[in-house]
This record gives C-alpha cells, sequence and structure tokens, in this order.
C-alpha cells in the first residue's frame, strides 16, 4: 500500500459522495487520484483537474500575490458556476482573487494537512450547499 493512502481515512469516501457536489480531482496525483485513491475510499473514477503550464506572467503574479497555482485554473474551470475547494494551501490570496475574478459563489475551504477532512470540513461544506 501506498504509505501516503494510509494516512487518508477510507470513511472519507462516503461523507464526499453525500456532500451532493460534483468531486473533481484537483491534485497533483492527476489520474493516479482515481488509481489509488479513489478505490480507497469507494469512490468511482472522477474528473481530473488537468493543469496547464504556468506562464511567465502566472509565475509573477504568484511569486508577487502569493496566489497558489491552482487558483486560476479551478476558477476557469467553474466557468461561472458554483465550486467549493477544499485544500491545505489555500490562502487569503486565493479567496481575494476568487472574490475579484470569479462571478458565481464559492467556498475556498483551507483544511489542516495534518488533520485532513475533519467534522467541521463537512459542516461548513454542508452550509455551502444548503445556502443559495
Amino acid at each position: 500500500m501506498n504509505p501516503l493512502l494510509a494516512r487518508i481515512d477510507p470513511g472519507l469516501g462516503p461523507r464526499l459522495a453525500a456532500t451532493g457536489c460534483e468531486l473533481v480531482w484537483a491534485t497533483t496525483w492527476m489520474d493516479d487520484a482515481n488509481a489509488y485513491v479513489a478505490p480507497w475510499l469507494g469512490l468511482p473514477d472522477l474528473p481530473v483537474v488537468l493543469w496547464p503550464d504556468e506562464t511567465d506572467e502566472d509565475v509573477a503574479e504568484r511569486e508577487r500575490t502569493g496566489l497558489h497555482w491552482k487558483t486560476r485554473p479551478l476558477v476557469a474551470l467553474a466557468a461561472g458556476r458554483p465550486f467549493a475547494w477544499v485544500d491545505d494551501e489555500i490562502t487569503g490570496a486565493d479567496r481575494a482573487w476568487v472574490a475579484a475574478h470569479h462571478p458565481g459563489r464559492a467556498l475556498l475551504r483551507r483544511v489542516d494537512p495534518r488533520d485532513g477532512l475533519a467534522d467541521a470540513d463537512f459542516e461548513a461544506l454542508a452550509e455551502w450547499v444548503d445556502t443559495p
């Protein structure tokens, strides 16, 4: 077993599936998330975000503002639709950029990398999903 999987609670799969959200892997694991993580969690294969190469402009903005490299591609993928992004590297810079560049509702939820998804994170997702 991949040692990283041992840190992931397989009970999270049913909880993620029950959120009512369209789940997408937004990870550097890419298709390996479907090969290893999805079966561990009991999830079906999910769409995978294909990360574009960063432009010089992207790198400069990231260095200047602290914007996460995933932020622009995720907003582009959402294409104005509501979306929730759960990650352990989200910062205020990402929240500000999304607020300024995404016309739809968005929840950017930072999780503790030591604990992963916790009850409070699922509660925040449920509240966000239930709020029009």
